[in-house]
């Protein structure tokens, strides 16, 4: 008898649409791969609705809070429904990138300089010399992220808007300047290195997800032993944040400093997109792992207590 998978999909988060073409990707490969599964657009009766379904693994699809930050996670804990990816503790960690930052530098990875505060403090003065970059501390696929140019007379006045969608706090970072490198981790092997090209000065949603918004290099044009930093970086953060499944480190490089002295862990994405854009899926297959085989790993890979 057929495997039954649930994919978690879709949710309520700003990056709702990222999640449903991700979870789309991943059951129709799970289809195509011989799995019994049924698409789940998750909404607030998501424990009554997996109650019902009863399946043998929830592959979770989710982006941004909820389905990111730990919480779906304690869900699937409760109902013993082994699932994909990294677990509460680990998951929650990553999503709050302030106390990731701080479980990185501990392990011994460069991260850029910060600070959280109130984003009505930080719209009313520099937080720290520009050029810096303004995040929500809890979001993903570069939501909310300003930069603020070195020659910015003020911070940004979006932070002081009603209609800021992202929370009161804000975190604010040195920019690297730079080239964009990031690195996945499948289980407890790092795969290759890419970097990312975009036409704008960073990678932002729609680079991301627009097709053609940027050029993925496979493998990256940088030096043998930069290049094996990363993946060293990339599995040692991983591990650091008791992450578990894929994961996918994101890097700033700036060749300026001393070799390995230029390289910023920006952060740990322990639920990384699987769009037809998406990054996890090039490097699995530069490594000679299809889509369908992925996303069969990370359904065998399914567990509790994670």
């Amino acid at each position: 008898m057929a495997k039954h998978v649930a994919v978690l999909m879709g949710g309520w988060s700003s990056e709702r649409p990222v999640s449903l073409s991700s979870g789309n990707a991943c059951a129709d490969a799970l289809e195509a791969g011989g799995y019994a599964v049924t698409r789940v657009d998750v909404a607030r009766d998501i424990a009554q609705v997996l109650a019902r379904l009863k399946p043998d693994v929830a592959l979770n699809a989710l982006h941004g809070p909820f389905g990111e930050d730990g919480c779906i996670q304690g869900v699937l804990e409760i109902l013993a429904i082994p699932y994909t990816h990294s677990g509460v503790l680990s998951s929650a960690l990553a999503m709050n990138k302030p106390r990731a930052k701080d479980v990185l530098q501990r392990a011994g990875i460069a991260v850029p300089d910060g600070l959280v505060i109130d984003r009505f403090t930080a719209a009313k003065r520099h937080a720290m010399p520009p050029p810096y970059v303004v995040k929500p501390p809890n979001e993903g696929s570069s939501l909310g992220v300003l930069i603020v140019n070195a020659d910015a007379a003020h911070p940004p006045q979006e932070l002081f808007s009603d209609e800021w969608p992202y929370g009161d706090s804000v975190m604010v970072e040195r920019y690297v300047a730079g080239r964009e490198l990031t690195c996945a981790v499948l289980g407890d092997e790092a795969l290759g290195v890419i970097e990312v090209i975009t036409g704008e000065r960073w990678y932002d949603y729609d680079a991301k997800y627009r097709p053609g918004g940027s050029k993925h290099v496979l493998p990256a044009p940088i030096s043998p032993n930069i290049y094996q930093k990363v993946r060293m970086l990339a599995l040692d953060a991983h591990r650091a944040l008791g992450c578990r499944g894929v994961s996918r480190a994101d890097f700033r490089y700036d060749e300026r400093l001393q070799g390995a002295d230029g390289l910023f862990c920006l952060e740990v994405n322990t639920q990384p997109g699987m769009t037809a854009t998406s990054l996890v899926p090039e490097m699995a297959a530069h490594a000679g792992m299809d889509f369908r085989g992925l996303v069969r790993w990370m359904v065998e890979d399914a567990s509790c207590n994670r």
